[in-house]
């Protein structure tokens, strides 16, 4: 039964109880009594239209008629229209405010669609301190108490300031009167994805391009991915080449809900693929979200063994190409209730999903948890009013600036059923701003594309954050999370590794990065700059930084078991020569100190200092200057 036919039937109820106290049958206009039983019927089979014209008729005809109002209220409620479900119980209270008692519970709930929720609670505190409540109103009652104390609870923790919700609708060139949901948007910013409902039943995958900052109509996506059953719940990688959805009721599926990866191809989007029965349950597996370097997915699931009703679970993609056994996210995000539409933002560290176990504003709200250092998913915090409300709130994508969140509802200003609409997120519940880094991995030698690793390692926890593999042309795109400090690293066996470094923690970057990248095969006098070997000024204790990058070096030596190294330290030309050859050969020494106690042989390690004598950049500026103040590896035989 639904909030408006719960309060209607609880008003039939009320009347049958309490009309012999006070209404006489024969004192009501019957005129009335006629157009309020259309009303109730016409509200029944949800046509609130008429039913709100047929309970205004009855109360034009008897101005007293209490049971109008309240049946009235119940319809502007059902109808989100909460100011006008407000009054209209204002004034059914001022006509019988002791007959009218019990509908407390009701008139409070609108008061907190509202977002009043001090009123909502002083009127649900006097509903309860009546000695002969109904059971059933005080249990609704006190659930009800406990999500308005916790609406007033959050917003003296977390106080809006300026900030303003103020959801747009993406327009017709989007929105349709059939319902669309599931946005979903690759890092770049420039195609979106969703679901559109057709007439009413066939779910299918619609996208649209971003010209000159205008959404152009949508279509179909190409290819064969569309079909006569359902598909739903997508999401797009990061990258835009892959495409992971529910499908539900298909031949050779594992469950009756299931999850599918379908890749673009030149002529569009392939067939979908079913995860497996490594994945797929025999229960309801939905609302898949993959990382941005696609290692991890992260999905609903009604299976057996959860904590709820539906959890959430991640699966990790093995070295051998399969997914692991899925987990469950534990207590610390799942509970009793259920847990659902998942979303791992471009930053890998926020996660966005649904719950209608954890403490909230009533039925279901968006939370936000994030991945601490130690790889462990934080307490889950709620999104606040007036993002999450008293109803069901459904999904949320954030794009890749952290602060432009997608998501879709039937608002007043809907085309037709659900629309998707942006909005701009809270500071304190946005995620990291990411940018990224693309280009293509080649051989230096033949300029040939190479299928490599690429890493992106947090250096201050050396928690690697995103590995991604490039197509087999060497293409690569992997996110850079603003606010830390990194090592970026590409490797691929029977090369020298390559090595970079973005510094981000203590600047702002407002722009995307590419980069080609030529790696070295391993052969005499190949060389290559280490650019995550830190050491303080005028130092050459290595920081504890340079671990990521030594530990590189290890690697390649065991992987290469007759490669011989040299490494070689460089200087600015500030200060005096001497002692800047010194300071180089020291730091030079420094790195094969560390190399040789992780077990390396010695006889297969050699250190030189040349001070400011090689300068690869400007010494008159300090961006050459800091080129020149480097680390190198130089392979002196295979």
């Amino acid at each position: 039964m639904n909030h408006l036919k719960a309060i209607i039937s609880f008003c039939l109820v009320s009347s049958s109880l309490m009309s012999v106290a006070q209404y006489d049958a024969s004192k009501v206009n019957k005129k009335a009594i006629e157009a309020y039983t259309r009303g109730l019927e016409n509200a029944q089979e949800d046509r609130y239209n008429e039913a709100i014209q047929d309970l205004q008729e009855a109360i034009q005809r008897d101005p007293k008629y209490v049971e109008a109002y309240l049946s009235l209220a119940g319809v502007y409620g059902q109808m989100k229209n909460r100011e006008q479900s407000v009054a209209t119980y204002e004034k059914a209270f001022t006509i019988d405010s002791n007959y009218t008692s019990d509908f407390r519970l009701p008139y409070s709930i609108n008061l907190a669609g509202m977002g009043q929720f001090d009123k909502a609670l002083q009127t649900i505190d006097a509903l309860l301190a009546k000695s002969n409540l109904n059971p059933n109103t005080r249990k609704a009652a006190e659930y009800r108490r406990k999500t308005y104390q916790f609406a007033l609870d959050y917003a003296k923790q977390h106080p809006a300031g300026n900030y303003v919700f103020a959801p747009q609708n993406l327009g017709d060139e989007i929105n349709t009167k059939e319902s669309e949901y599931f946005p979903s948007i690759p890092i770049e910013s420039d195609k979106l994805v969703f679901t559109r409902r057709l007439r009413g039943m066939n779910e299918d995958f619609f996208g649209s391009m971003r010209q000159n900052g205008k959404w152009i109509t949508a279509q179909p996506l190409p290819g064969n991915i569309n079909t006569p059953m359902n598909e739903g719940a997508q999401n797009i990688s990061q990258d835009g080449t892959m495409l992971i959805f529910t499908g539900c009721n298909r031949e050779g599926g594992v469950g009756g809900c299931d999850i599918y990866i379908s890749y673009l191809t030149r002529n569009g989007w392939s067939e979908a693929i079913n995860l497996g029965n490594k994945v797929n349950s025999e229960g309801w597996d939905s609302q898949p979200s993959l990382s941005p370097d696609k290692r991890d997915l992260y999905f609903a699931s009604k299976r057996p063994g959860g904590l709820g009703g539906s959890d959430i679970y991640v699966t990790h993609l093995q070295s051998n190409g399969r997914w692991s056994e899925p987990e469950n996210m534990g207590p610390g995000i799942n509970t009793s209730g259920d847990e659902f539409s998942p979303f791992i933002h471009a930053d890998n560290q926020t996660l966005y999903f649904t719950s209608n176990g954890l403490p909230g504003y009533g039925d279901e709200d968006l939370f936000v948890t994030r991945r601490g250092a130690d790889g462990k998913w934080g307490t889950p915090q709620n999104l606040g009013y007036p993002i999450n409300t008293i109803n069901e709130e459904g999904t949320i994508f954030v794009a890749a600036d952290s602060k432009t969140a997608y998501y879709s509802s039937d608002r007043s200003d809907s085309r037709g059923g659900l629309d998707i609409y942006s909005f701009e997120l809270r500071d304190d519940i946005r995620p990291f701003k990411t940018l990224w880094i693309k280009g293509k991995v080649f051989d230096k030698n033949t300029n040939a594309g190479l299928p490599s690793a690429v890493e992106l390692i947090d250096l201050e926890t050396k928690q690697t954050l995103s590995k991604v593999q490039t197509d087999e042309t060497g293409n690569y795109l992997i996110t850079l999370p603003t606010g830390k400090d990194y090592a970026f690293n590409v490797n691929r066996r029977g090369y020298l590794f390559y090595s970079d470094n973005y510094s981000l923690k203590n600047k702002t970057a407002d722009s995307t990065y590419e980069k080609n990248i030529p790696l070295q095969p391993i052969e005499a006098n190949a060389s290559v700059v280490l650019r995550n070997i830190f050491f303080d000024f005028n130092k050459y204790e290595l920081k504890p930084e340079s671990q990521i990058e030594l530990d590189k070096v290890v690697q390649l030596l065991q992987d290469n078991p007759t490669v011989k190294i040299q490494i070689e330290g460089h200087t600015d030309n500030i200060g005096n020569a001497a002692d800047n050859l010194k300071l180089s050969e020291n730091r030079a020494k420094a790195a094969i100190a560390y190399i040789s106690s992780k077990g390396i042989d010695p006889k297969r390690l050699a250190s030189k200092g040349f001070g400011a004598t090689k300068p690869i950049a400007d010494n008159k500026i300090e961006e050459g200057r800091a080129q020149n103040r480097r680390t190198e590896l130089k392979v002196v035989s295979r």
